[in-house]
């Protein structure tokens, strides 16, 4: 198969998804590699290019998700969705959608400027803080108290939205739940709220109500590659973060697990899109049987001397009218 893995320049570097293209070359399957901020991407020939499917790990607001949603727009299959991208990289949105199914969340306040968080209630403290288009457990602030907001200095107030969710208590560290289709997996994490914990981040057991609840997620948002930031309290797992295309760290043989998944999903796809394209051809054939059937003899002779075919399409296209 043929893909073309879009390379974030944040990613560049970076061990994911390099070391997917490397697997995925190794096993004979053909890889280039487009980066959005070194070449220019001619989009009149995205039909043309062969690809079985584009591949993205995208920053926020970055150039490759235009990216993919080009190749999306003329039939090219995606990994992942760039809809399902586009939800979970916005948190407020990622945030109502999940509240919306009723799955485990801290109470959520949208926040456009950090000066406006005096106007929510002193029983919601403590408050965590957090841009709506942040990654990688960077600029997340932990306010305890209104007083606080007096001395509080957040880096990215003029670059970014916020959310101020309530915090919750917890056991003090993260589990990351990593996804590839079917298969979960689960990572016990330092947190960033906490960074007096010690923590080895390590692989730990996946209990039936992580892994319903991570699928759920997946569900929900139509993602195929993806992870979950979940925190255990009293009460039961609250999910606190969802991305795209996470690093899968200390997951067993991640690699081979996300490549070959890709594999799936780019297969899967051109099935289906065979299997469309048939049924299409299908039903516009018997289409024009019913319309040949309909025809006058006055009609047929002139089809026959080649005048008709015109009419056929005229009457195949009131067989459509009425099937709607």
């Amino acid at each position: 198969m043929r893909f073309c893995f879009i390379i974030e320049a944040q990613y560049r570097n970076e061990s994911m998804p390099m070391v997917v293209v490397d697997q995925l070359l190794q096993w004979g399957h053909e890889v280039d590699l487009l980066e959005p901020d070194k070449t220019v991407t001619c989009l009149t020939d995205l039909t043309t290019q062969g690809y079985d499917a584009y591949v993205l790990k995208t920053v926020s607001d970055g150039p490759g998700l235009s990216i993919l949603e080009a190749a999306e727009a003329v039939g090219i299959p995606t990994i992942n969705n760039s809809r399902s991208i586009r939800l979970v990289r916005d948190k407020a949105i990622a945030t109502a959608v999940v509240q919306a199914h009723g799955l485990p969340i801290p109470l959520t306040y949208f926040v456009a400027h950090p000066r406006l968080l005096t106007q929510i209630p002193e029983e919601y403290y403590p408050l965590v803080v957090k841009p709506t288009n942040g990654s990688s457990c960077r600029g997340i602030y932990r306010v305890d108290s209104p007083a606080d907001l007096a001395t509080l200095e957040i880096a990215e107030a003029n670059t970014s939205f916020f959310l101020a969710q309530r915090y919750v208590e917890n056991t003090g560290f993260d589990i990351k739940l990593y996804v590839a289709g079917a298969e979960v997996y689960a990572v016990a994490k330092r947190s960033p709220l906490h960074p007096e914990v010690e923590v080895d981040k390590r692989p730990i057991p996946l209990s039936p109500e992580l892994r319903k609840l991570a699928l759920h997620i997946g569900k929900i948002f139509g993602l195929d590659i993806y992870g979950l930031d979940v925190v255990v309290t009293s009460h039961g797992s609250v999910v606190v973060d969802i991305n795209d295309f996470p690093s899968y760290g200390q997951v067993p043989r991640a690699v081979e697990l996300v490549a070959s998944h890709i594999l799936q999903i780019a297969t899967r796809t051109k099935l289906q899109q065979a299997v469309s394209t048939e049924r299409s051809q299908h039903r516009y054939k018997t289409m024009i049987d019913v319309a040949l059937q309909r025809l006058s003899s006055s009609q047929a002779v002139q089809l026959l001397n080649g005048h008709a075919f015109t009419a056929t399409e005229d009457i195949a296209r009131e067989e459509t009218h009425s099937r709607k």
